[in-house]
């Protein structure tokens, strides 16, 4: 019986005939599924990112994307439920009660905090017992990763000295092709350069960590 929400009931129904019926979505696994998921994530940014140019982002473009995404997401729930590990419910589950448990201020009495970012990161490092700013960042590409650790080294208080001189989009956008194509013309592996530039300030944190 469909519930309040009948049309992702719907999915739900759709993703398990496919397991039972298709046979590649039968042979899928966690680990086949991630180039997938790494896919459908990309688009989605890129249909919330292209306003601009004959391709503007419609309602119906970022909603297929939407789609392909959570697809994903039920994919992955469906085969764990197969498995007998969890199942859909288990993760709406966790993820509403994580958001609960980090908005005492929404959910409880708790008073809003002035450092709303660095407060969710106290949180974040007392449920999974972080030792380091830098534990618990994902795999991202090179510039990604780059601003998630100056965003919780800021966040984190650790003393390193970081760049803070004002600067607008365009200038960031123009000064980073700038960059890249001066690495080209010289030679350069500007990812390269970028990764190798981000291991050494994630070696900066951890030492000030280490001496705080």
């Amino acid at each position: 019986m469909a519930g309040p929400h009948p049309q992702l009931e719907r999915l739900l129904e759709v993703m398990a005939a496919l397991r039972a019926g298709c046979p590649w979505d039968a042979e899928q696994t966690h680990r086949s599924l991630v180039t997938y998921l790494i896919e459908e994530t990309a688009e989605v940014v890129e249909a919330i990112e292209s306003t601009e140019g004959p391709e503007v982002t419609s309602d119906e473009h970022l909603v297929e994307e939407l789609g392909d995404l959570l697809l994903q997401v039920v994919f992955h729930a469906e085969i764990a439920r197969t498995e007998g590990r969890f199942d859909i419910e288990d993760v709406a589950a966790g993820i509403a009660d994580k958001l609960i448990a980090r908005h005492p201020y929404v959910f409880g009495d708790g008073a809003i905090p002035d450092d709303l970012m660095g407060t969710w990161e106290a949180r974040k490092r007392a449920e999974k017992g972080r030792t380091s700013a830098l534990d618990g960042i994902p795999p991202l590409n090179a510039l990604a990763r780059a601003t998630k650790v100056i965003a919780r080294t800021r966040s984190h208080d650790v003393p390193v000295a970081l760049a803070d001189e004002p600067i607008t989009a365009s200038e960031v956008g123009e000064s980073i092709v700038a960059l890249v194509a001066r690495a080209q013309a010289s030679g350069v592996d500007a990812d390269q350069a970028v990764r190798d530039a981000v291991r050494s300030l994630e070696a900066s944190v951890r030492e000030a960590e280490g001496s705080a």
